[in-house]
């Protein structure tokens, strides 16, 4: 069987993660842009959220610090582009706060939510600035990173 589409990279600087969760979009949106829900989910265990300021709107900032075993917090910077409930969310690192660009864009996240028979059809585009921001992000571990915070949102979404 091919692999879907949807969940293969269209450029050499993306990465893509596919996904379908068994409950309505609504809830896997809600579990996105709800600063509590985010804090349960968002990093691969044993990292923590301890802090999520969302303003999900486009142009609204975000605040994510993720925190690791060892104390070390990693504060992830960005601004909204597209906004539209329960369907899309479009944000990026390339700007901080009110428009003001940040030292060092690295990526663009496209998230979609299609309904697929009351399931989710989940898709993460992450679009790197270069190549080796791509290849960097691999190496971070982006596949089972971002596969184990799926895992993780898929659990909670299960219990709203």
């Amino acid at each position: 069987m091919s692999p879907d589409p949807q969940s293969l990279p269209t450029t050499e600087r993306e990465l893509v993660l596919t996904r379908l969760i068994h409950a309505p979009r609504e809830k896997v949106y809600r579990a996105w842009t709800e600063p509590e829900l985010l804090k349960q989910w968002f990093t691969p265990r044993p990292y923590t959220t301890p802090v999520v300021e969302v303003d999900v709107r486009p142009g609204g900032a975000s605040r994510i610090i993720m925190r690791a075993p060892d104390g070390n917090e990693f504060p992830n910077h960005g601004v909204y582009l597209e906004v539209v409930p329960n369907e899309k969310l479009v944000f990026t690192d390339a700007y901080t706060s009110a428009w003001e660009p940040s030292e060092k864009p690295f990526m663009t996240v496209v998230l979609t939510f299609e309904d697929v028979n009351g399931d989710t059809r989940y898709t993460a585009r992450v679009m790197h600035w270069t190549v080796a921001d791509r290849e960097m992000h691999e190496q971070m571990g982006f596949h089972p990173g971002w596969d184990q915070a799926t895992d993780q949102l898929e659990a909670l979404v299960a219990t709203l």
